[in-house]
């Protein structure tokens, strides 16, 4: 009984640490999409997590939802951050903190 209690928690670590990569490079992808759009430098090439809560997606079934940010420049000189919000591997939001002010981009959901 204790060694199916351990495969299901490996189980789990495996599937979260699995979950986590694959969310890791979707937010990634977004925030370097979202720089492009805007007309910025996407510092760095990565993002780096920043907050995990659990969560409930539109159907309501638990998900996680990651908080990633990342440092961008508008010139080359400067660097300021953004963050892009994922609930799942869905991304809810890219967000730039430029010099003019706070830039949303919200996606469909």
């Amino acid at each position: 009984m204790g060694s199916i209690i351990a495969l299901l928690i490996l189980s789990g670590v495996i599937w979260f640490w699995l979950d986590s990569i694959k969310t890791k490079e979707l937010a990634s992808q977004a925030a370097a999409k979202a720089c492009v759009d805007m007309g910025v430098q996407f510092l760095d090439q990565t993002v780096s997590l920043e907050k995990l809560k659990r969560s409930r997606n539109h159907r309501g079934h638990f998900t996680f939802l990651r908080i990633y940010c990342f440092d961008f420049s508008t010139r080359g000189d400067q660097r300021y951050q953004g963050r892009a919000k994922m609930l799942g591997q869905k991304l809810l939001q890219v967000q730039l903190d430029k010099p003019e002010g706070l830039i949303i981009e919200n996606e469909e959901l």
